[in-house]
């Protein structure tokens, strides 16, 4: 009975809000977070406790005076959406520094963590401390969300061995502790949850589908129906450069199948190629369409993004439709990032308005 009801306040969430307002997950850092970061060492732990709830202040409410209806801590303690995640985990050896310093940007100068024992956490992975954070510093009124990494994303930068032999078996083991952190947040009252997956939209073309869907519902199985569960399939940003084959097509139908509340599809910076799709994903869950560019500078005039707006009312209903950037805002400017947002808002209340 209580999964029933909380699902009801889900759509009424919904119904009461047409072209819902969100963000993916990450905001750019104010620029003294960088200088901080790069010199902990110069700080007490009160100081760094500080510097935390500052720069999450400063996401939040930049967020708020965009008029976003979901936001999020910005990942203000992160160093990326899923990097920051690794700390946390027992059994590996953190990768000491790039393994390609110069040349043109791309993702193969992250590197990858040698696995030197059995892989497991100690006292999870982070996000309930930031959620706590969050819940604090934020204002009443609005919807707060948290994004975690899904398990096969996290994996790809875990070295494969003999106990964990490719990269499927590194997802296995990490399954169970990504969803004992989704537990956690659900217990700690998050009414929101995006599961960031998008390692599988970036190889879908070339892998499992199916097996891609049976690993995200694995992962969100004890939650689902809990929370309102979101998932982000992006085609990566490294320092404003795809990674994966930017195509949908590959992924449906299998991925109607995900156990989620709202899909999110990048579409402004694939020039709405594939809009049409969201009609599709509409008759089994809401869907979020990116309709902010965060690997561009061209900050969209409001008329445009009404029209794109408008464009997206031809497959899917207003109570279905979700705004949010392609992705999250953490290699964007901040400058960019507040302007781009609150357009997007202002264009999204201009067509709720003519509704």
């Amino acid at each position: 009975m209580r999964q029933a009801d909380e699902k009801a306040n889900l759509f009424v969430i919904m119904k009461n809000n047409p072209i819902r307002t969100s963000v993916i997950g990450s905001y750019p850092f104010p620029s003294w977070l960088h200088f901080a970061g790069e010199n902990l060492n110069q700080f007490g732990a009160n100081d760094i406790s500080e510097i935390k709830d500052d720069a999450t202040t400063c996401a939040i409410q930049d967020q708020v005076n965009a008029g976003l209806d979901v936001i999020t801590d910005g990942e203000q303690t992160r160093l990326d959406f899923n990097l920051s995640f690794y700390g946390h985990l027992k059994g590996i050896a953190m990768e000491p520094e790039s393994p390609r310093k110069f040349g043109p940007p791309a993702h193969d100068q992250r590197g990858k963590h040698e696995i030197i024992g059995e892989l497991s956490d100690e006292n999870g992975l982070g996000a309930v401390e930031e959620f706590k954070r969050l819940k604090r510093l934020a204002p009443p009124g609005k919807t707060l969300k948290m994004s975690v990494p899904g398990p096969f994303t996290m994996s790809g930068r875990l070295i494969p061995n003999d106990r964990y032999p490719d990269r499927f078996a590194i997802t296995e083991a990490l399954l169970p502790i990504i969803s004992k952190e989704l537990e956690d947040l659900v217990s700690e009252g998050c009414e929101e949850i995006c599961v960031d997956e998008p390692s599988m939209s970036c190889y879908g073309y070339k892998e499992d589908t199916d097996r891609f869907v049976d690993i995200f519902n694995r992962t969100v199985n004890s939650v689902h129906g809990k929370t309102r569960l979101c998932t982000h399939l992006c085609f990566g940003n490294f320092k404003g450069h795809a990674v994966g084959f930017r195509s949908y097509k590959p992924l449906f139908p299998s991925f109607m199948n995900l156990n989620v509340d709202e899909m999110h599809l990048e579409m402004a910076n694939r020039e709405y190629s594939e809009l049409e799709i969201i009609s599709e994903v509409a008759e089994k869950m809401d869907v979020a369409v990116g309709i902010i560019d965060v690997k561009s500078y061209f900050i969209e005039p409001v008329e445009l993004l009404e029209s794109k707006i408008r464009d997206c009312l031809k497959f899917v209903d207003a109570e279905k439709l979700v705004l949010a950037p392609d992705c999250g805002l953490s290699q964007t400017a901040r400058w960019a990032a507040k302007l781009k947002l609150q357009n997007m808002c202002n264009a999204a209340q201009i067509v709720r308005e003519s509704l």
